[in-house]
């Protein structure tokens, strides 16, 4: 595909791609990208590919049951459009006590498993000289972000936040890029749905596993299912409240069939942050 370089997103790549690790910019090693398929990180991994070559990035993707399916399947999708080598790195967050508690600094844990097993020999065995991953300018500036300081206490790299790149500019520059996830909406992992304090287990991400999927497969672009027991909580975008709806029977059909005895529909709509921001702003 031919770039328009005359494009301001083309100063943004530019921007991101000069903190990139020196080291990598002007030696031969590999950089490791903690990689999700989401917006962020695909496209941290496509300026890197673009900057370095794409035989010099492997895209580290983390993989337990609070991923998605067809999260994992978009993510391979990507990678391999862009041409860079996955390394799907199996992650035991859900092992750990301080994970499974489910507390506000739950991402923490849960980060913190991804680049502990990182450092303990992917590293090593890849020939990493550096390793990054997508926080944008955006999410720096949030409270609700814990799992930032475990990207800290291994010396991960944040390009796109350091280049000062906000959600707006990674996904101009996704666009630019002819990314296929550039408006994808956010997918934040399936422990996000369950309330802080209430155990993450096995069985509640299966559940809201299958029930978002089979609101999707019913017509809804984007969707919550929030684990409230009995109850499932669902948050769609606004505009989307007409088709929930419309489908109301088909809806409630396929959330129940996920284990949920109640299905009740949030009037409020996608809530980013709707369980953490109020325990970490008080």
């Amino acid at each position: 595909m031919e770039l328009d370089t005359s494009d301001p997103a083309a100063d943004l790549v530019d921007r991101v791609a000069a903190y990139l690790p020196e080291n990598v910019r002007t030696g031969t090693g590999l950089l490791g990208v903690a990689y999700s398929g989401g917006v962020d990180s695909a496209t941290l991994v496509a300026i890197a590919a673009r900057a370095l070559g794409a035989d010099r990035v492997v895209a580290l993707l983390g993989v337990s049951p609070s991923l998605a399916a067809t999260e994992r399947e978009i993510a391979r999708d990507v990678a391999r459009d862009l041409g860079v080598r996955v390394v799907e790195i199996e992650t035991h967050e859900g092992d750990n006590p301080a994970y499974i508690a489910n507390g506000p600094d739950r991402c923490f844990h849960c980060k913190d498993e991804l680049f502990t097993r990182i450092d303990a020999g992917v590293v090593e065995e890849l020939g990493l000289v550096a390793v990054a991953y997508g926080e944008n300018a955006d999410d720096a500036r949030r409270p609700d972000r814990p799992g930032a300081r475990a990207a800290t206490n291994h010396r991960v790299l944040r390009p796109l936040a350091e280049a000062g790149l906000g959600k707006g500019e990674v996904r101009r520059v996704a666009r630019w890029l002819g990314l296929a996830v550039a408006d994808k909406p956010a997918a934040p992992c399936l422990a996000s749905r369950i309330p802080h304090h209430e155990p993450v287990t096995l069985e509640k991400l299966r559940q809201v596993e299958q029930a978002e999927a089979g609101v999707r497969r019913l017509g809804v672009g984007d969707c919550r299912v929030r684990h409230h027991g009995d109850v499932a909580r669902l948050e769609v975008p606004v505009d989307e409240i007409g088709v929930v709806v419309a489908r109301r029977e088909e809806i409630l059909a396929v959330v129940r069939a996920a284990g949920f005895r109640f299905v009740s529909l949030d009037l409020a709509g996608i809530q980013s942050g709707a369980f953490t921001l109020p325990l970490v702003t008080r």
